[in-house]
């Protein structure tokens, strides 16, 4: 009894601190992640700060995003200190255009105005979806920047489909 016990308190430690599935929800990171994609998250990097450009990441801010679309899964696109922009369909960061071979469609649509060119603040990260269709993705150009503290974890690998093997 005690050696289940223990394996519980193992189990619930390891899927709140280290690492969790998670189940991608929607088309809003098409082409990158599908609907029904299975990762392996990892939660100690974003506990130390260790978020970067390009990270593919969860985010759970009940403020922002509603319980039934919440979490979301994102990519980092601006870090603390970097000027994002988007304008006449495409992203740059600190004025160079970012090279996006991942996405889904050609333009990347300003949604709200207000986010449009923005000035990444300390402890935040600006996130899109790769699907920029328009109305395809909940992300910085509709709700603002996120700050770090709202990121759940950083996508390690997706295991499944096993054809879709990929570590991130």
């Amino acid at each position: 009894m005690v050696h289940i016990a223990i394996a519980v308190v193992l189990g619930v430690l390891i899927v709140t601190y280290v690492a969790q599935i998670t189940i991608v929800n929607g088309s809003s990171m098409e082409k990158t992640l599908h609907n029904g994609d299975r990762l392996i998250i990892e939660k100690v990097s974003p506990r130390f700060g260790n978020i970067h450009r390009g990270d593919i990441v969860t985010i759970d801010d009940p403020e922002k995003i509603d319980k039934e679309r919440s979490p979301i899964i994102k990519r980092v696109i601006g870090v603390e200190g970097d000027l994002v922009e988007i304008n006449d369909g495409k992203v740059f960061v600190n004025q160079n255009e970012l090279k996006e071979d991942y996405i889904n469609g050609d333009n990347t649509l300003v949604v709200e105005e207000n986010y449009s060119k923005v000035k990444v603040e300390a402890g935040c990260i600006y996130v899109l979806g790769d699907n920029r269709l328009p109305g395809a993705s909940l992300d910085s150009r509709s709700i603002g920047q996120e700050s770090i503290d709202k990121v759940n974890g950083k996508a390690l690998l997706r295991f499944f489909p096993f054809n879709g093997f990929k570590l991130f």
